[in-house]
């Protein structure tokens, strides 16, 4: 009976494999017992960014827009002591929601008036009486921490409501002492809010507001491995609310960690912006073009990136230029031997190659996936390419960068393809040594405070032999300190994916 089964199954399929230039010459109607799933890449895409937006989508029906005259009295004050004539557009959509007690995620870029839309709600939400700490604001960077601080000090003015700043890098004393005094805000950077939490000198269990300021650049420094520590100390009937210039698969992970049902209001465009490519352009010099290069990868620190030049010769020098520094980049060119890009394309099939340089002949049919960067070392000669370049990035309901380099010889280019295809173009200044130097020292501080705080007692013991040395190397010898950090810090960031990190290594010996 089996036989006679299997039998008939071979031949109804041999049927259908004949009948196959017949079925799609003349294709069947479509019956109303049966769903038609298209599984193309391009059908999965759409299906992808349709449940991204789905997701982030603003709350209907909205809440009334705040102004000055509707907000209680005690806020219009703090208003009036800040110099506002009126409120900006992110504090007038997302302040009737923190009021409202919602968990909300507010995409918005820097300099949009967003921290007066987190701060001005605390002023009406918090137990002036409780000396307790009610409200946490994370901040990636010191320099954002310290920005916060002072922007509620300047609005406060003679309201008893009190704030501290945390973060690393600086003694712990004045940190103690503001803790201890009791304050019902704390601003901070993950990392040494964790080590406070840890130590016992900050407790979270009367907390009713926590607030993520710049969710996107917060894990672009490192800190998730900090946050999800941080949140066993977190209780579970709070507020939450995020606020991110991006929202990346990454940005939107973390608020399914943190926040509950959240609504989700855009002030970056005219539209929701989860499926967005944000295009900026840097003015350099043909001969720093290089050089320029690494400190925008050193700020941005993409996840992945395609850098497209437009020869040959160029795709050759910039990839060899960028390993040469330490960067895990591979090249593709048209003229390379067919071993040679089958062993990229494995690479980066395997999602272990950070930086491809190619052509855009070279580059066609590659499909990267969560690639968050384009940058174009050349501005494209044909305008069209402009668009297939920058189109690799920010798929599937993800939000992504498309960075070119212009010179004064292809300027005038960029602008007319910026022109012709209706691209909001945004120009920025080259970011300088000193900010790279920032940006670094910043990130690496992270990974050592964490480093610091996993370590026993024991081990604690052990490396305090080395404070002396480490003393002495800073005053007399500093290059052999900075030698050690420097290697650290590109094992950490720029080492391949697919090779083990030197301690790996060890741990395997």
């Amino acid at each position: 009976m089996l036989m006679a089964a299997w039998q008939c199954n071979f031949i109804h399929l041999d049927h259908l494999v004949h009948r196959k230039s017949y079925s799609m010459a003349v294709p069947r109607k479509p019956s109303a017992y049966t769903s038609v799933i298209d599984l193309t890449s391009r059908a999965q895409e759409k299906r992808s960014a349709d449940r991204a937006k789905a997701q982030y989508v603003e709350p209907d029906p909205p809440l009334e827009e705040a102004t000055v005259d509707n907000l209680p009295a005690r806020l219009q004050k703090v208003i009036q002591v800040a110099g506002w004539s009126s409120l900006m557009p992110v504090q007038t959509k997302a302040i009737p929601y923190l009021l409202d007690g919602r968990d909300m995620i507010v995409q918005s870029r820097t300099g949009s008036g967003k921290t007066g839309a987190f701060l001005l709600p605390l002023f009406r939400t918090l137990d002036l009486k409780k000396r307790e700490t009610q409200a946490l604001i994370l901040s990636p960077t010191r320099e954002l921490a310290r920005q916060i601080y002072e922007e509620f000090k300047r609005i406060r003015g003679d309201d008893a409501l009190e704030a501290t700043v945390i973060y690393g890098g600086v003694k712990y004393g004045p940190q103690l002492e503001a803790l201890r005094s009791g304050v019902q805000i704390v601003i901070g950077t993950p990392g040494r809010i964790l080590d406070h939490l840890q130590q016992g000198n900050l407790r979270l269990d009367k907390l009713s507001q926590l607030i993520l300021d710049e969710a996107d650049e917060m894990l672009s420094m490192g800190f998730y491995p900090d946050m999800r520590k941080l949140q066993g100390y977190l209780p579970r009937e709070r507020q939450s609310s995020m606020f991110s210039a991006t929202m990346p698969v990454r940005v939107r992970n973390l608020a399914n960690e943190f926040l509950r049902n959240p609504g989700f209001l855009s002030l970056s465009s005219d539209s929701i912006g989860v499926e967005t490519i944000e295009h900026t352009y840097y003015r350099v010099e043909a001969m720093q073009k290089d050089r320029v290069l690494v400190r925008l990868i050193e700020m941005e620190n993409p996840e992945s990136a395609i850098i497209f030049a437009n020869t040959k010769r160029e795709v050759e020098y910039v990839g060899h230029f960028l390993r040469n520094y330490g960067y895990d980049a591979a090249s593709l060119s048209g003229d390379m031997s067919q071993a040679s890009r089958e062993k990229v394309m494995a690479r980066i099939r395997k999602g272990q190659l950070k930086f491809l340089v190619a052509t855009d002949v070279a580059a066609r049919g590659i499909d990267i996936s969560d690639l968050s960067h384009v940058i174009m070392y050349d501005v494209p000669q044909d305008a069209e390419y402009y668009i297939h370049r920058s189109g690799r990035t920010a798929r599937a309901g993800k939000a992504g960068k498309a960075i070119i380099l212009t010179t004064i010889d292809d300027h005038r280019n960029l602008l007319a393809i910026g022109q012709r295809y209706g691209i909001v173009m945004t120009k920025s200044d080259v970011p300088s040594d000193e900010d790279v130097t920032t940006k670094v020292t910043e990130r690496l501080t992270v990974e050592l405070e964490a480093r610091l705080r996993n370590r026993t007692n024991l081990e604690r013991e052990r490396l305090a032999r080395f404070k002396p040395l480490v003393k002495d190397l800073a005053a007399e010898e500093p290059d052999l300190l900075a030698m050690m950090l420097d290697e650290l810090y590109h094992d950490l960031l720029h080492r391949p994916q697919n090779v083990p990190s030197k301690k790996r290594i060890q741990d395997r010996k």
